[in-house]
């Protein structure tokens, strides 16, 4: 599934673009399924340059400096307009800095703005899924994915996690709202990619994720093995005449060398981060091959104690510390601008 973001498009190239060409499939040259989300996360990732409201969200453009009012029902509109497969209702998607009184208004809003997103939905062929909000209070996680689950969305969402929380906190408020939406409904945890979470998520329950980390990483030359992550930049990789995972069937494996690989991002070629990508998403694509067919042969606990003793996660501090550098690098850049 190829994830894409409506408010983006929105401001570029414009819905009436992709509609005008016959939707984000024919658009992207894409015929597998494709879902896309509505703009909540810019709530939390551009709050510098947005204003919220009962109604909506009025931002400004981070392109122009132009305004723009998204409500619930614009953000339906524009999603039927493109055509994803699955669409996601407007959400307010909290810091995880946020006090409980904001998390909970936040979470209310999350509310009505689905209830509103629901009403307005006039194409069968998409399913909405509604987003559970509540920070890291099980308190607010409860009454989020109770409330929801009344309203009766074919598939619901996790959000707001994996924003900056300690990892304890995230894998508590999984394993807390998992435990309250429907078994025969998707079940998606938003904003979580890496290797070692997406297994111990599965187990809690979940069935999708999403995350730029594959490819994020990638661009700074780490990458993926089934014993962590690599990076290639290191001096060890200099020499080394092997693929940087011998194990892997990916373009990037079959076709260059560790040595090659290393000496592309000392370098700074373009080239590097698309290698590095390809290997990566590959990675994933084995990884989640090897989770459905343990989960089918009934052998899955064993496969993921298996993965977790042989797979070195990254240190939750250092994890922590990168993720701050880039929202700071973020915000640095948004308050940069001069319109």
């Amino acid at each position: 599934m190829v994830l894409a973001n409506a408010y983006h498009l929105y401001l570029r190239p414009g819905a009436d673009v992709i509609e005008k060409i016959g939707g984000l499939h024919r658009f992207m040259g894409w015929d597998g399924a494709m879902l896309t989300d509505s703009g909540g996360y810019q709530i939390l990732s551009l709050a510098r340059l947005r204003k919220v409201s009962a109604e909506g969200v009025t931002f400004r453009s981070h392109i122009d400096g132009s305004q723009h009012f998204i409500t619930p029902e614009l953000a339906i509109q524009l999603q039927e307009s493109i055509g994803a497969d699955v669409i996601m209702a407007l959400d307010v998607c909290p810091s995880c800095t946020d006090s409980f009184e904001q998390v909970k208004q936040a979470t209310e809003r999350t509310h009505r703005w689905a209830e509103r997103c629901q009403r307005v939905q006039t194409r069968s062929d998409q399913a909405l899924f509604a987003i559970v909000q509540g920070g890291i209070s099980p308190e607010l996680r409860r009454q989020s994915a109770n409330y929801l689950t009344s309203l009766g969305f074919p598939g619901y969402a996790i959000g707001g996690l994996s924003l900056g929380e300690p990892e304890v906190s995230t894998q508590a408020m999984i394993e807390e709202t998992v435990s309250l939406l429907p078994e025969d409904k998707p079940r998606y945890l938003m904003g979580v990619g890496s290797p070692e979470d997406i297994v111990d998520a599965v187990a809690r329950g979940t069935d999708m994720f999403d995350s730029v980390l594959p490819t994020r990483v990638a661009r700074n030359g780490a990458f993926f093995t089934w014993q962590g992550r690599c990076n290639i930049t290191k001096p060890v990789y200099s020499q080394m005449e092997g693929p940087i995972d011998p194990e892997c069937d990916c373009y990037t494996c079959r076709n260059f060398s560790a040595a090659y690989l290393h000496h592309l991002f000392r370098c700074g070629e373009m080239l590097a981060y698309r290698l590095a990508t390809i290997h990566n998403l590959n990675f994933m694509n084995a990884l989640m091959t090897k989770i459905r067919d343990a989960i089918i042969n009934g052998v899955f606990d064993s496969f993921r104690d298996r993965f977790l003793a042989d797979y070195r996660p990254t240190d939750e501090e250092l994890r922590l510390a990168q993720k701050q550098k880039w929202l700071d690098a973020q915000n640095r850049r948004l308050m940069s601008e001069d319109w």
